[in-house]
């Protein structure tokens, strides 16, 4: 009986949550998505633009087959902050064991944004080009601009010929 009493006591002391009021101005679910476009397109002289519409800056790197092609990486080169840009100038340069090669820029622009990591840690290039080894975000002046970059389809053909 006492088990029975204690039982009841306490589904008195925790109401259900079925019967818990809520403002009726609180959305139970609130959509706050906001859909970018990003898109990552190459040259043929190997360099690789990540870029988001949303921002309208791109990122710069050398694509996987270009530090695999360079060796072990041992300095970089890169553009200063602020610097205007046009596609297909020289905006840097990147040593090897094997070689030196330059860097040029995909798209036109304004650099808004330098990897200062790559000035002590160059090899970056190699472990991880396309992400952690990135080179600059530029500012885009013309988006347009990359429609006239190879597809990664296109990238991997003019690497295979």
């Amino acid at each position: 009986m006492q088990s029975i009493l204690r039982t009841a006591a306490l589904r008195v002391a925790r109401p259900s949550r079925a019967f818990v009021a809520r403002p009726s101005a609180v959305p139970l679910y609130r959509s706050t998505q906001i859909r970018t476009l990003v898109t990552k397109r190459y040259t043929t002289d190997h360099e690789a633009v990540v870029f988001d519409d949303a921002t309208g800056v791109g990122i710069v790197s050398i694509t996987d087959y270009a530090q695999s092609s360079l060796g072990d990486v041992v300095f970089v080169e890169l553009p200063s902050l602020g610097t205007e840009v046009g596609q297909g100038d020289q905006i840097g340069a990147v040593e090897s064991v094997k070689a030196a090669s330059d860097i040029y820029a995909p798209v036109s622009g304004s650099v808004e944004e330098i990897n200062e990591t790559l000035s002590t840690e160059p090899g970056l290039l190699n472990k991880s080009p396309e992400e952690k080894g990135w080179l600059c975000k530029i500012k885009l002046s013309d988006p347009a601009e990359l429609e006239e970059l190879l597809t990664e389809e296109a990238y991997k053909a003019h690497c295979e010929a």
